[in-house]
């Protein structure tokens, strides 16, 4: 699954700063963020490189709902707001989604899918632009920020609710549950095997039984060795066509 790029209008600095975390957490980059509609109108009109767009509806200058007539038909339009009395027009409007804040993260990934199935053509393929990019994700490394691809990406790990993600070495997320990680991207499969372990299942190079038969060890890229839990044992071997 490719990263989405997105676009943000929204006056209230803090509501700003929250909804690109937000956004960035569930895997997608921020592609440019603006304090009015005025500014992001502006800025509409050099077609830039950018999946879609989440607007406040109350902003001075040049409202949400009033902005959406100049955001080209291509970028889906998400409406991020306090109040519920606007969701009907802003649907009139075609917008794929309304959000009510405070955003969560679960609301967030709905509104997700709904961008990425409105990116589809009639094929079910996605445009052009979402497809070259690969899906990555913001790491603390050397006292900066990494942006990892999922496709090195072996699994997650939980400790104390701080997220780690191996690929080759152990990197520090900025997520706090493994809810997260799934909500971020929610179409690469990946696969809880355990409440602290999430894979991604085309890592897995073998599996072994441990103790009893019902539990399997797992080896993925890289040499790591993990344990499945017992519940999830046969989901595991399900995906891995081994039942």
């Amino acid at each position: 699954m490719k990263a989405l790029r997105i676009a943000i209008a929204e006056d209230e600095p803090m509501n700003l700063r929250r909804l690109a975390r937000l956004l960035e957490d569930c895997g997608c980059e921020i592609a440019a963020t603006f304090g009015n509609g005025l500014e992001m109108e502006e800025w509409l009109r050099s077609s830039p490189d950018v999946d879609a767009v989440f607007l406040d509806i109350q902003m001075p200058g040049l409202d949400g709902l009033n902005l959406r007539a100049s955001v080209p038909e291509r970028y889906p339009v998400v409406f991020v707001t306090a109040f519920a009395e606007h969701a009907a027009e802003a649907f009139d409007l075609d917008a794929v989604d309304y959000l009510l804040k405070p955003v969560t993260v679960p609301r967030l990934a709905k509104a997700l899918a709904r961008v990425r199935k409105a990116l589809r053509g009639p094929e079910g393929s996605t445009s052009a632009a979402a497809q070259n990019r690969k899906p990555r994700y913001p790491v603390t490394a050397g006292g900066g920020v990494l942006l990892l691809e999922l496709a090195r990406t072996t699994h997650f790990e939980v400790e104390e609710q701080v997220v780690w993600a191996y690929a080759g070495e152990k990197f520090r997320t900025k997520w706090k549950s493994l809810g997260e990680v799934e909500a971020a991207f929610p179409e690469a499969g990946l696969l809880r095997i355990h409440r602290h372990l999430l894979i991604r299942p085309e890592a897995v190079i073998g599996v072994w039984s441990s103790g009893n038969g019902a539990r399997v060890m797992v080896r993925l890229l890289g040499g790591a060795e993990v344990e499945a839990s017992r519940g999830a044992t046969p989901r595991l071997k399900e995906r891995l066509g081994l039942e």
